[in-house]
């Protein structure tokens, strides 16, 4: 069915250039590099932003992921850190396209933000993404005193697939007793591959940006076998984890278009449940990557009601 007449008004406009297709293998190298181009040549305008960056391979760690250390210039120690896993159905990103997520972020809590290149998909399966963000958050909490943060106080923040990749890490980090995490934010995660085939789907989700189609060929990618397939582990799809008991304080925005909406409000009351913190935002007429908008006030919200969130945590 058409969702059109549902999209918040002031959301119309971005999707009126958008142009649906369909993912495939071939398609992919042109589109990363068009995306990291438009990334590489933003980099050099200037936010205004008095934020120190520089780039680091963890050495040591299977692959030496590459990591974008984000810090603040002004005189502090002992910062809030936060370790950012970007977006793109687990094919595409980069730490430079989430740069304008992250250097306000780091700019407005007066905190170190750490972005992982973590390896994508389909070149490197699950759980390659997953190595290389716990290879990040363990550097993160070793060398602490380094880069001026807390060691008592690291979240994670994701959008997406980066979202889903951050909550399979929160679980991880549990049963591996790794380093103790004080939250994480998540921005329309994606959590589990049964929804791609879910006999009772939701008839107003997944229309536009992210599609049925594309969600299948990214779980299939990350995976490397059919989604919903019985031994999917739970570091891949963290909404197939038994036990959530234990898990930090939890963000979770989504919109009522976004094909995630179901997913996302199932693992946030099974949070709830489990005795985990939460606060669940929904956003009326929103389709997945809808705050990326720069001028649709529900947009500015969503922005505004992440950060005001995470600006309790900063201490």
């Amino acid at each position: 069915m058409s969702t059109w007449h549902l999209v918040d008004p002031e959301l119309r406009p971005a999707l009126q250039s958008w142009t649906p297709s369909t993912l495939n293998a071939d398609a992919l190298p042109a589109i990363r590099e068009q995306r990291q181009q438009a990334a590489l040549q933003a980099m050099h305008l200037d936010d205004g932003l008095s934020l120190a960056m520089h780039e680091q391979h963890i050495v040591g760690a299977r692959g030496e992921p590459a990591v974008r250390v984000i810090t603040p210039t002004t005189r502090r120690t002992n910062r809030m850190g936060i370790l950012h896993l970007h977006g793109g159905g687990h094919l595409f990103g980069s730490p430079e396209q989430s740069l304008s997520l992250t250097r306000p972020t780091a700019a407005r809590h007066d905190c170190v933000v750490v972005s992982v290149d973590y390896r994508l998909s389909p070149e490197t399966r699950f759980p390659g993404s997953l190595n290389d963000s716990y290879a990040a958050l363990v550097w993160m909490a070793e060398n602490a005193a380094q880069l001026g943060i807390d060691a008592n106080n690291i979240g994670l923040m994701g959008d997406s697939a980066g979202a889903g990749v951050a909550a399979a890490l929160a679980l991880l980090a549990r049963d591996r007793k790794g380093p103790k995490l004080a939250f994480q934010n998540l921005m329309f995660p994606m959590l589990d591959d049964r929804t791609v085939v879910g006999t009772e789907q939701n008839p107003v989700t997944g229309e536009f940006i992210w599609t049925r189609e594309n969600n299948a060929f990214g779980w299939r990618a990350l995976l490397g076998c059919e989604p919903g397939s019985i031994d999917v582990s739970p570091y891949a799809a963290p909404a197939r984890a038994d036990d959530l008991a234990g898990l930090p304080a939890t963000w979770i925005g989504v919109g009522t278009l976004d094909l995630f909406l179901d997913e996302d409000m199932a693992y946030a009351q099974r949070l709830m449940r489990a005795g985990v913190e939460v606060e669940l935002n929904v956003w009326p007429g929103a389709y997945h990557g809808f705050n990326s908008d720069p001028q649709a006030s529900i947009a500015q919200r969503a922005r505004e009601t992440r950060q005001n969130w995470l600006a309790r945590f900063n201490r």
